[in-house]
């Protein structure tokens, strides 16, 4: 994990996929995009693009478990495609508990003068994935 200096981070759903960038040696993440999905698949060209773009060196998908840690629904979906990333780009495919990121970022989205307003409108995905990324790097800055 040590060689590790760029990763990508997602929030994936089967309507959209929030998408973050997150730098080892700063141990900060940002919010990138939000990529469309249909019934959890993304258009494929578009996180290609993204990996050529930014060529990271590991993603980080966030694994939406219950409240009591155990799997939800999603967790096996959100495994898969963290599974479908490292087979298709070739990098090492992390997944980070990412239990109330949504919740947080709607709390910093309305802390940056968001509206309430609908979701589809002022979609939060690419902040809940900068979170769940920040998360995995404060969880690991002793090993980087």
């Amino acid at each position: 994990m040590a060689a590790l200096k760029l990763l990508l981070g997602f929030d994936y759903g089967t309507k959209q996929i929030g998408v973050a960038v997150g730098q080892v040696i700063t141990g900060q993440a940002r919010e990138l995009c939000t990529l469309k999905a249909q019934n959890g698949a993304p258009d494929w060209a578009q996180v290609e693009k993204l990996f050529k773009e930014w060529q990271p060196d590991a993603v980080v998908v966030g694994l939406p478990l219950n409240m009591d840690g155990t799997p939800s629904e999603m967790s096996a979906r959100a495994e898969k495609f963290a599974r479908r990333l490292n087979g298709r780009f070739n990098v090492p495919a992390y997944t980070h508990d990412e239990r109330l990121t949504t919740f947080e970022a709607k709390g910093e989205r309305m802390a940056r003068g968001g509206q309430r307003g609908s979701y589809r409108d002022n979609p939060v995905d690419a902040i809940a994935a900068a979170l769940l990324l920040q998360g995995w790097l404060d969880a690991h800055a002793e090993q980087a």
